[in-house]
């Protein structure tokens, strides 16, 4: 799908991935591409945590959102890699997110 507009600069075109599961939280979706505000409610740079109440308020249609979100955060079990590397190193929910990142939301919980 092409398009001649340009994006609006408040705005930041990212690729969100889902796997382990997670995808049939989204529509049973794997890949996402995304055009997400700048900035969030307060203003400040979106970042990861901004994405998540995001994904949460407008990307998400299965009611369980427990299955991704703990107290506001991403819950335990589930592996968040920005552009290929663990979100430990780049600040975990506090990277800024930028226009052409990749974020991979990995559940490591299995059911069986």
């Amino acid at each position: 799908m092409s398009s001649s507009k340009m994006k609006n600069a408040d705005e930041i075109a990212i690729t969100v991935e889902f796997s382990g599961g997670l995808e049939m939280l989204f529509s049973n979706e794997r890949k996402h591409s995304l055009s997400i505000p700048a900035n969030d409610q307060g203003g400040s740079r979106s970042n990861i945590a901004s994405l998540v109440r995001y994904l949460c308020q407008n990307t998400m249609k299965d009611p369980r959102k427990d299955l991704f979100v703990l107290d506001g955060t991403v819950r335990p079990g589930i592996l968040v890699l920005i552009n290929d590397a663990d979100w430990e190193l780049e600040g975990e929910d506090k990277y800024e997110i930028k226009s052409g990142d990749n974020i991979l939301f990995v559940s490591t919980l299995h059911g069986g």
